[in-house]
């Protein structure tokens, strides 16, 4: 692809859409790029990457030619938002497996709690450019 950073999420996941939307609106430097797991882009990355095509649970996150899964994903995310999101990166510190844990019991849950669409999100045409073909 290039080397900005490319956020991979559940396309059809309310929370995961929401999560994009958030990123989008504190990556001030407009760096971040986003395509879901579900696209063919996503599904190239993810035999890039040796990580599993059918596996929607997990949030992806590549930079600088690794990809970072689940918790360590979305802590390595805060490093490029705004304010005072960067700090959050320093739950680094808390085991890995405790951070997973809790990731992996809101991943189980995030459809029965925030629901599903049924197709991926659509980007206005402002945001579009940040989205992966």
């Amino acid at each position: 692809m290039n080397d900005q950073p490319i956020i991979l999420f559940d396309g059809v996941c309310n929370f995961c859409n929401s999560a994009v939307n958030f990123t989008l609106k504190r990556n001030s430097k407009l760096n971040i790029r986003f395509a879901p797991l579900q696209s063919e882009t996503g599904q190239k990355l993810l035999q890039q990457y040796k990580l599993s095509e059918n596996n929607m649970q997990s949030f992806i996150f590549i930079e600088n030619g690794k990809a970072y899964t689940r918790s360590t994903a979305g802590l390595r995310v805060c490093r490029h938002l705004r304010r005072l999101w960067p700090l959050c990166y320093y739950l680094i510190v808390v085991p890995k497996f405790i951070r997973d844990g809790i990731y992996n019991w809101i991943a189980k849950n995030r459809y029965k709690w925030f629901g599903v669409r049924a197709e991926c999100m659509i980007p206005s045409p402002e945001i579009k450019a940040r989205f992966l073909p």
